[in-house]
Order: C-alpha cells, then structure tokens, then sequence
C-alpha cells in the first residue's frame, strides 16, 4: 500500500505570516497571515482530505471508520483518528495559555490535550514560554495578570533547530515570535488563554481570555523545564502517541512494520515511496500498516508519529 497524503487546511491566526509560502512553497490561499497548517485532522469541522490514489477524496474520518484496521492497525478505539498533527508559522507571540488535564476537562466543558512541538525553524533570538520562574506562586502569578509582570514569572528558553519538548496537558506555555513549528498532539483544539499581550484579534476587536480555566487547569508546581534530551531515536512518548526521529542517509530505506501506520514528517532531505511519489522538506503523509518502505534519495532527516502498541 502506497503513502496517503492529505490537503493541508490553513488557519488565519492574528500571530501568523507567510513562512509556509517562503519555507516550503505552499500556495496560501489569499494575502491574510495564516499561522497554522493542519496536515492530518479529524475535526468535526475541520476533515483532511486524501489528496490522490485509491482514497482519492474521502476524509480521514472515512478511512478511520470504513478501513481503520487495513491502514491503522488492529486494537484501535474511538469515533476519530486520535492525534492532531499541525505546522505553527508564529510570526508573533502566541497567547500565554495551558489545556485541560483529562481529569479537570470534563468538568469546564473541553477536551484535553497533550503536545509536543519540534523546532523546524526559528528566529536567532526567538523564544518559547514554559511553565514558571523557580518559586513563583499560584496568588504570584494570579496578582501579574492584574498588574501586567506576567512575563516576570513564565521561564523562557531559546531552543536550538532539531530540539523538541514534551506539553503535557496542565503546563503554561506559549510560543514566542519567530518560529516554525510541527505539533503533534491529542485531537482536541481545547485552549484556554491566560494573557493575550493587551492586543486584538484580525477583526479588531480584543480575544477572549480564558482566566477562570485556566487558573483551574495549570500545573503550579511546573519549574523551568528545558528542551527534552532524545532517547536514541524517540523524541516523545507517552500513552497518546510517540515520536522518532530518523536519520537516513542516501538510499537508505524505511518501514513502519505491520503493525499499525506511521505518520511521516520529512524535516530535510527527500523522501520517494516505492511507486515513485516525491516527498520534501515540509511535507506529511500517512504511512499505512505493512505499506511498502520508503526510500532517501539523498541524506534525510524524518520524524515518525504512531500510537503505542
């Protein structure tokens, strides 16, 4: 079975530029700044769609229900694919934010949600915002919102190209200006904005804050985390998916197994399937179980997202 590839869906964000045109030679669909790509979604709203082959045209919804264990695997649950997988083009500061813990969600109406996030590109000064400053406090941070010093109180680290970091569901972060980013994370679009920078959205009027959720979701007892450090090859792994990074040098091939599917991320090089279908920097597919083993065509670097067996 070949790899099955999707139309991206772009989101306008009032934070976002044009990086996806300049980077990876997408054709954004107008002139607005578009800050996210959704390359693999299952949204109610929001549904990928199979670009060509033999699923030409159907959603992933429809692969997950009607040929979940021919392309999937076996021993999958749910009504939709599990994972979100996402491109962020931060041109300028994201909202300070956090997502629910599972155990708290319910009860404030959303999802929860863990992440992680894979530095494709950034800025020499660019900065992410995660968890506190070591010994802030809860009533601390609670009296910054009031009197505008929250930036005092979130830890800042400048990541390097190549880096990751694990966001499990309950730690505050934000991604700072200046970045190009792969998120992986549950299929939940739960968020709830703690700060916002004082600034408006594209229709000109201020964003909803989500203060009392927030306040109920995050973990204060969460002090400067670094960028993670890979285990041989993984990058993340807990019970909602796990992340390997690949290096493949010139004719080099790859295969998932016959287990359960892969979704490909090429972060560099160039990436053929065995039916000759071209994949460059940028690019995702899905790699279904048993599918034929893919290929580089030159020295490459791939990030390899599954579920856990």
């Amino acid at each position: 079975m070949e790899p099955i590839s999707f139309q991206p869906i772009y989101m306008t964000r009032v934070w976002g530029g044009r990086t996806l045109e300049d980077n990876y030679q997408r054709n954004l669909p107008d002139e607005q700044p578009y800050g996210e790509s959704w390359e693999l979604s299952d949204r109610e709203h929001e549904q990928s769609v199979v670009l060509s082959g033999i699923h030409e045209d159907q959603t992933l919804n429809e692969l997950w229900t009607k040929n979940r264990e021919e392309i999937f695997g076996s021993n999958l649950d749910g009504d939709r694919f599990p994972l979100l997988i996402k491109i962020l083009d931060a041109r300028d500061d994201l909202s300070i934010q956090v997502h629910p813990p599972a155990e708290i969600a319910p009860h404030l109406g959303g999802d929860p949600k863990t992440e992680m996030w894979y530095i494709a590109d950034r800025d020499p000064e660019a900065k992410l915002y995660i968890g506190f400053k070591k010994g802030v406090s809860r009533d601390q941070f609670a009296k910054s919102l009031e009197d505008g010093s929250l930036e005092d109180k979130v830890h800042a680290v400048q990541p390097e190209i190549g880096e990751s970091i694990f966001i499990p569901s309950g730690r505050l972060h934000a991604i700072g200006a200046g970045f190009l980013i792969y998120e992986i994370q549950q299929n939940s679009d739960t968020t709830y904005r703690v700060f916002d920078w004082n600034r408006v959205g594209l229709d000109g009027t201020p964003r909803d804050l989500h203060v009392e959720e927030s306040m109920k979701s995050i973990d204060f007892d969460d002090f400067e985390p670094t960028m993670d450090e890979p285990q041989g090859d993984n990058l993340a792994q807990c019970e909602y998916f796990q992340v390997d990074q690949k290096d493949l040098e010139k004719g080099a091939s790859f295969s998932n197994g016959r287990e359960r599917f892969a979704v490909i991320t090429v972060v560099s090089g160039l990436i053929i399937s065995s039916e000759g279908s071209q994949f460059r920097p940028g690019d995702f597919f899905l790699l279904p179980k048993g599918a034929s083993p893919i290929s580089a065509d030159r020295e490459s670097k791939i990030l390899v997202t599954t579920i856990p067996v």
